[in-house]
């Protein structure tokens, strides 16, 4: 779903004959979208969102928000579950001038190729998008043997904003059931990006930060012994409903 621009122009001609122009209104760049949003242009819609640094996530009912938080304690990931099926979001840095999406479509469906799936181009609700299949390792199970990969559907949909590009991966029955999708296709929709004014390069993922409460509970955690709170997968409280 393209961000729409559009700027006033003063005709020039008028100057250079002589004429005064009409008064001209000066209008910045518009962003004519319905979701996702650019902190800009977020919507006084009531929604509770969690504030993750560079993402705001909906707090949509039936859902639970999870982040994956490496050793250091810096969060890599955040995820949207809803009964069987998941939502994983991340924001990436892009030009000012142009959208990434096309190229990361092209790179996501050779990957996905080269590692035994398949995933082909289709329109969807935020335009097109990627559908089919990726070979995934399940997690291994303590004191089980390896996992072997396993293919599984997904959709990747992606939204190129102002510096910024979305991407939000469903997989579980939602990647093939579009009643399942509806409630997360619902929660990207509501999705705010917070691209912030450093200078950052290209496809370089914006930070991701845990809301102040989350964060003292994964310390008491470390501080009691906890260790595997910093693993994949701890729950931020607050956005389950």
């Amino acid at each position: 779903m393209p961000f729409g621009r559009r700027r006033n122009r003063i005709d020039r001609s008028l100057r250079e004959r002589g004429v005064p122009p009409e008064p001209q209104h000066r209008e910045r760049d518009v962003e004519e979208t319905s979701g996702p949003y650019d902190e800009a242009d977020a919507p006084d819609d009531g929604t509770t969102r969690v504030d993750l640094g560079a993402l705001r996530l909906p707090a949509v009912p039936g859902t639970e928000l999870r982040v994956d938080v490496n050793q250091q304690q810096k969060v890599i990931g955040a995820t949207l579950r809803y009964g069987d099926s998941l939502l994983q979001l991340s924001a990436f840095a892009a030009p000012r001038a142009t959208g990434i999406w096309d190229d990361v479509r092209a790179d996501l469906a050779r990957g996905a190729s080269g590692q035994g799936g398949r995933l082909h181009e289709v329109d969807g609700p935020f335009g097109p998008e990627l559908s089919g299949t990726v070979v995934v390792t399940p997690p291994a199970q303590p004191g089980g043997p390896p996992p072997k990969p396993v293919r599984r559907p997904a959709r990747f949909l992606g939204v190129d904003g102002p510096r910024w590009f979305l991407r939000g991966m469903i997989s579980g029955p939602a990647a093939e059931n579009p009643d399942a999708a509806a409630v997360l296709e619902e929660a990207f929709r509501k999705v705010v990006v917070v691209r912030g004014s450093d200078p950052m390069p290209v496809r370089e993922q914006l930070p991701l930060t845990l809301p102040p409460q989350a964060a003292a509970q994964l310390a008491r955690q470390q501080q009691g012994g906890g260790r595997h709170a910093a693993g994949p997968g701890t729950a931020a409280p607050g956005p389950t409903a």
